[in-house]
């Protein structure tokens, strides 16, 4: 196969990592930018040697009608990703989309369904299930030797308030939420694809502290097996930290910020585990998929069990607490 030819939508933020990765892979070719910033096309276009003379376009609709791709990645406000990601595969292209795919499960489910029809991968960029330490946990989980999952608990906290102040992040109209939307989507996934398990009910309590938008979330879960879970994401604390455990019926597994070790037993052998090797990127993956050399690490699906245990959450903490049932 040729060289893929992407198409860029949305030039700021975290499509500088994609870029990055992109411009290194000999089997991908950028051809096309768009953003309806020009400003952030041109600084694209200056910091990327390459991609001096490749056309910029202010709108995503403009560039898939005028330029032939065969793949586009999508870094944009939340609630564009929906609209972006059908256009593209109406224009027959493989779509890699930052999270969250889209801000609600039934358009979640669409989307996956416009895949299947047009024979077109679809990637989420969680780039936890690319990371040594989360398939580590995973592997760890999914081979039994622990045994079966009965309580999940996680915390992420970030200074996420005071540095997207000002930002379409804090913006309900472009961010679908806050917090909880954006860095803590990372949190939701990792729980459900390590465990591989179904979030069924929720009971929540959100705090915006002075924002338009949920700032700290704190959330009790009941899943598919039974097991219980709690999880807190904090967008107003003063450092990153991320932690979560998993509780088993043959032992335990704890995630510290980077520190990773595991009981088996009841009190029994405690194992400290480091040095993970990162396996691969969202980018790698995504060419890789389209060239039938890989499968899929993060199919659409990911995206919809995400949105729904946050749809889920949403409504609870609208409710004053009560439990939701995951849909």
């Amino acid at each position: 196969m040729s060289k893929i030819r992407i198409g860029i939508i949305g030039c700021g933020g975290m499509m500088s990592v994609h870029l990055n990765n992109m411009v290194k892979m000999s089997d991908a070719e950028i051809v096309a930018l768009a953003d309806n910033d020009a400003g952030r096309i041109q600084g694209v276009q200056a910091g990327y040697a390459d991609l001096a003379d490749v056309p910029g376009f202010d709108s995503h609709r403009k560039m898939l009608k005028a330029v032939e791709l065969d793949a586009v990645i999508i870094s944009t406000p939340h609630t564009l990703h929906y609209q972006q990601v059908i256009d593209c595969l109406d224009a027959g292209a493989h779509v890699l989309c930052e999270k969250p795919l889209c801000c609600s499960a039934a358009r979640a489910n669409k989307i996956i369904a416009k895949g299947k029809q047009k024979k077109k991968v679809v990637m989420v960029s969680y780039q936890r299930h690319y990371q040594g330490a989360y398939q580590f946990i995973r592997k760890l989980i999914q081979e039994g030797s622990l045994g079966t999952v009965q309580h999940v608990q996680a915390l992420l906290c970030q200074n996420w308030k005071n540095v997207t102040m000002g930002t379409w992040r804090q913006v309900p109209e472009l961010s679908g939420g806050g917090m909880l939307n954006d860095s803590g989507s990372h949190l939701l996934d990792l729980i459900l694809w390590t465990t591989g398990l179904k979030a069924t009910e929720v009971a929540a309590f959100i705090d915006n502290c002075g924002t338009p938008v949920e700032i700290n979330s704190a959330v009790n879960l009941k899943f598919n097996n039974g097991a219980t879970g709690s999880l807190s994401v904090v967008g107003d604390g003063l450092f990153w930290w991320e932690e979560v455990s998993f509780t088993l019926t043959k032992g335990a597994i704890f995630y510290n910020n980077g520190d990773l070790f595991y009981h088996t037993g009841h009190g029994g052998e405690r194992h400290d585990v480091s040095k993970f090797a990162d396996h691969g990127s969202p980018d790698r993956n995504f060419l890789d998929v389209i060239q039938g050399k890989a499968e899929n690490r993060v199919p659409p699906v990911c995206g919809l069990r995400v949105t729904e245990l946050t749809e889920a959450v949403y409504k609870s903490a609208a409710s004053g607490g009560k439990v939701i049932k995951v849909k």
